[in-house]
């Protein structure tokens, strides 16, 4: 299973991965810290969650918490996230196209 095949939803500190196709839960985390909205940020290899005062890295295809950050002296409350350069799933979905159709090119070109 990939990011591309998931679909990540929050609610009051918790998060599942659900199967795009089917809905079924791939697999949940729930905040040890902090409660109310949940922030959510794929970005290639990380899943970045907030949770009112709190900021966790996840990994988006097994749900690990990798780190956090309890974010001391900035307050708490709903959380904006950004990341510069940071890739939509749509982006990541393009780059692997044009990959995979550049290979196939030159898997044609290398058997002519």
């Amino acid at each position: 299973m990939n990011a591309e095949q998931l679909l990540y939803v929050g609610f009051n500190k918790r998060i599942a991965a659900l199967d795009r196709q089917t809905g079924e839960i791939v697999w949940q985390w729930m905040a040890p810290d902090g409660s109310g909205f949940v922030s959510l940020l794929l970005d290639r290899d990380r899943l970045f969650v907030a949770v009112n005062g709190y900021t966790y890295g996840l990994d988006p295809i097994t749900g690990a918490q990798l780190w956090v950050n309890r974010m001391k002296g900035f307050g708490y409350g709903t959380t904006s996230l950004a990341v510069c350069g940071g890739h939509t799933s749509h982006s990541i979905l393009g780059a692997a196209k044009a990959a995979q159709q550049q290979a196939a090119t030159s898997a044609t070109a290398a058997g002519s």
